[in-house]
């Protein structure tokens, strides 16, 4: 009754293969855009847009990097967190060469070296896999941990070792440093984000999609029906690193303004990989749902119980955090291996017969 598809007639092989076929779908996705971009950014205050909307669209994006590689072409990777770090040094770099340059594209530029560097780190893809590989992406991780270290060049020779953001203008506005508004960050991160999962869907649903789904599912079948395995997990990997770049250099430009090596750590990947798996391996709603989950819900954890006049201490909470994230990986695991974006489409499919049984 709610969420039915009756009466919706195709009369065109383009309609029926349209992004949204169903007119409910189309709805809601234009609702949520409006919240996004109408009712969030005219009642939020500066704490929700720089403390919960700024990061939830940037650890979004590098789950939606990662889930392309793990989730649509089964190449497991432990690195995500470096390769978020390459683009942010890279951004950093740019701007500094390019001072005059647009900033915002050279954050996506940045993304394109990030990709190099996934490239290169993939290349044993073709002869190992599982945790196998998983242990190569590990290396990545400790290497370019390393070199944002060791190589001073990358951080302009700072004494602190950090990379700080300098005041950049685009269209008269300012958004990056300490002068930049809120509003402004949110806006520039919400049009890359969803500009980036809009191109990605449709990729997804392409040829390109579908042979990083087929080496998934078998590689050697794949292979026999024509498919180039290293190409084809090449290309995952260079895809997936330039998202995750453009994610890590977002996640400097517009929320930290300034960021260490510690920034990009080991721990960072595993945050993301944890998003992948609560929202759902091999869904883009999914990367969206998973970073809502692990990001607001120590934010929930720490401010909800003041509100109702209890008061816990921060280590309490991040502990909390860690048990509540940790059973509900294991929950998953277990009943679910498709996180919360497969219990969604049980929900909507469930709708499609209401008030029927199932």
């Amino acid at each position: 009754m709610f969420y039915r598809e009756a009466g919706q007639f195709k009369t065109s092989y383009k309609s029926d293969q349209a992004l949204m076929p169903i007119l409910q779908d189309r709805m809601g996705l234009a609702a949520i855009l409006m919240i996004a971009f109408v009712l969030i950014p005219a009642f939020a205050n500066d704490f929700f847009l720089t403390s919960i909307m700024i990061p939830f669209l940037v650890f979004s994006l590098a789950a939606i990097g990662l889930n392309v590689l793990t989730g649509y072409c089964g190449q497991l990777s432990l690195g995500t967190g470096a390769f978020m770090g390459v683009g942010a040094y890279a951004a950093y770099k740019l701007t500094t060469i390019f001072p005059d340059a647009n900033v915002i594209l050279m954050v996506l530029v940045s993304g394109v070296f990030s990709a190099a560097i996934g490239a290169v780190f993939g290349l044993p893809s073709l002869r190992i896999k599982g945790l196998y590989l998983a242990v190569t992406t590990l290396a990545a991780q400790f290497f370019l941990e390393w070199c944002f270290i060791r190589i001073p060049w990358l951080y302009n020779y700072n004494a602190s070792g950090a990379i700080e953001i300098p005041r950049r203008e685009v269209f008269g506005v300012i958004v990056t440093g300490a002068e930049a508004t809120p509003i402004a960050r949110y806006f520039v991160v919400l049009g890359i984000t969803v500009l980036i999962a809009f191109l990605m869907a449709n990729v997804l649903r392409g040829r390109i999609g579908r042979s990083w789904m087929m080496i998934r599912d078998m590689d050697i079948a794949a292979e026999l029906m024509g498919i180039r395995p290293l190409q084809t997990k090449l290309l995952a990997f260079a895809v997936s690193s330039f998202i995750c770049g453009v994610a890590g250099a977002m996640m400097v430009f517009f929320w930290l303004n300034a960021a260490e090596p510690s920034s990009y750590s080991i721990r960072l990947s595993f945050q993301i990989l944890f998003m992948v798996i609560l929202g759902g391996l091999g869904s883009l709603s999914g990367a969206f749902m998973g970073a809502a989950f692990i990001w607001i819900l120590p934010v929930i954890l720490k401010f909800v119980p003041g509100i109702l006049g209890f008061d816990i201490a921060a280590e309490t909470v991040e502990h909390a955090t860690f048990m509540i994230i940790g059973a509900l990986i294991i929950f998953f695991l277990i009943v679910e291996p498709h996180g919360f974006a497969r219990l969604w489409q049980i929900a909507k499919q469930k709708l499609r017969v209401w008030p029927f049984p199932y």
